[in-house]
């Protein structure tokens, strides 16, 4: 039987103050100047064809500090894994399974790319194991055995209580996507990424403890190759400060798609960010200023932050 996934009112509220949040009195105009240069960037590349996405706002105030688009639906690709996580770590805390309860894979939630598991010769693995695949290596094989046992409808149902209605997964992770296939594993809006990751930070999604547990999980995560490219953070362990640098993050590759959100801390401030790029990957030029751009947002959020 699933959890109950009413939406509080609560949630709502908190829902509700996201979407109307407005720019800061006081770091306003050092927002501004701070993000000048991101903004430029993201709005060449635009001229030049590529759809962009961008929002950051500020932990502690929810100041807007860097807005393109951010309402557009974009593709998210494996950002969309994050929403299966909320739903593992609600589920843990809510209904009679364990941490070590074993999944087994199979035939059918076989699939290549991203992750380590189908390299590994253990057929089964705990719950918890299977989550901290999907946060570190974004484990597509994690990724499909979990969502076999918990359901994507489970997880929809997850998405739609937490007030979301611009971002999901949509689907199993594929080799291939058929005409009746999802065309996309997942979509996302900046102004919903930038809220779901503020909340995880803040405790507030489900409840603390889900949020930890999830925190914990995207703590792991080892691709910085995109707008975390510029923190300087070694890729395969900061999960502790480092210069006083603290990240928590995910990323979405797939053709044509290159996507970020996160949470960065420093000295002087926190920021939660999402940054989505929908592009034609026709040549490794085009590929590299998508990621050159999303490296120049990198920097202004380091900037403010420290």
């Amino acid at each position: 039987m699933l959890p109950d996934v009413s939406v509080s009112a609560q949630d709502s509220e908190r829902r509700s103050r996201h979407s109307t949040a407005k720019r800061g009195k006081h770091r306003g105009a050092f927002a501004a100047e701070n993000f000048s240069r991101g903004f430029a960037t993201l709005g060449q590349l635009a001229l030049n064809g590529v759809q962009v996405s961008a929002r950051a706002t500020d932990l502690a105030t929810g100041a807007v500090l860097l807005s393109v688009d951010d309402h557009v639906v974009m593709p998210t690709a494996s950002i969309g894994k994050v929403l299966l996580l909320v739903e593992v770590a609600a589920r843990l805390q809510t209904e009679d399974i364990g941490a070590l309860a074993l999944l087994d894979r199979s035939l059918e939630d076989a699939v290549a790319n991203a992750g380590i598991w189908q390299h590994l010769q253990v057929p089964s693995l705990p719950i918890a194991d299977l989550a901290a695949l999907v946060g570190a290596t974004s484990d597509n094989l994690a990724t499909n055995v979990l969502l076999r046992s918990l359901g994507l409808e489970a997880v929809s149902a997850r998405t739609e209580t937490l007030g979301l209605t611009r971002t999901a997964l949509l689907d199993l992770v594929r080799d291939y996507r058929g005409p009746d296939d999802a065309p996309q594993l997942s979509v996302g809006s900046a102004n919903e990424l930038t809220w779901l990751f503020s909340g995880l930070a803040r405790g507030e999604i489900v409840n603390p403890e889900t949020s930890q547990r999830v925190i914990g999980w995207l703590s792991l995560n080892t691709d910085l190759s995109m707008v975390a490219s510029a923190f300087g953070l070694d890729p395969l362990a900061h999960r502790s400060a480092e210069h006083g640098i603290l990240l928590v993050n995910k990323t979405g590759t797939d053709a044509g798609v290159r996507s970020e959100a996160g949470v960065l801390r420093g000295p002087r401030a926190g920021v939660a960010y999402a940054v989505s790029m929908y592009f034609s990957d026709v040549s490794l030029a085009s590929r590299l200023a998508v990621l050159d751009g999303m490296r120049t947002v990198g920097i202004d959020l380091l900037e403010y932050v420290y």
